[in-house]
């Protein structure tokens, strides 16, 4: 875990981290908008390279995501239909204490458990003294991936969200943004 009290080596090589991140999952440049508030987590594999990265800040507040029929078909076509809707999200908020605004895998590593490692160690060590819920959770506007993950992992497609550029919540109706 990386935060503003770390050594300003640590802290200029987590932001190269996090352009490339960003970079790789489609977002533009955004500012953390309250660095003192926010934790990275780092995966760093066998050989020494960074596999993971999971950045997380505090909330007060997310939106649940609303729950479409999904059409009858193959496993296949259920992931492949997920992946091209848009989605919505209530607009009634629900109490949230962690926002995980990024969460990225090297494209080599996935599908090893490496995300839900870093949420595990995120729920252990985000608050002191205290182990995160699943229903305290919630994932700024997920790719398409990323709302497969988040609905794996929560073990319902009806997670929470909220828009990290805000600190709030998603747009109603809002198309996946990345």
């Amino acid at each position: 875990t990386v935060t503003v009290r770390d050594k300003k080596h640590w802290l200029s090589v987590v932001e190269e981290i996090r352009e490339m991140v960003d970079n790789d999952l489609g977002f533009q440049q955004v500012e953390t908008k309250c660095p003192s508030q926010t934790k990275t987590f780092l995966f760093i594999s066998n050989d020494k390279k960074v596999a993971g990265c999971l950045i997380a800040e505090h909330i007060q507040e997310g939106y649940r995501v609303i729950e479409e029929a999904v059409p009858e078909g193959s496993e296949g076509e259920k992931v492949m239909f997920e992946r091209q809707r848009a989605w919505c999200c209530s607009t009634n908020p629900e109490p949230a204490l962690c926002g995980i605004s990024r969460i990225w895998v090297f494209s080599m590593m996935r599908r090893r458990g490496i995300a839900s490692r870093m949420i595990e160690c995120l729920r252990n060590n985000f608050i002191y003294g205290s182990y995160l819920s699943k229903e305290e959770i919630a994932f700024s506007d997920p790719t398409p991936d990323g709302k497969l993950f988040a609905t794996h992992y929560c073990g319902t497609s009806q997670f929470l969200v909220y828009n990290f550029v805000s600190g709030t919540r998603s747009d109603q109706q809002s198309p996946n943004l990345v």
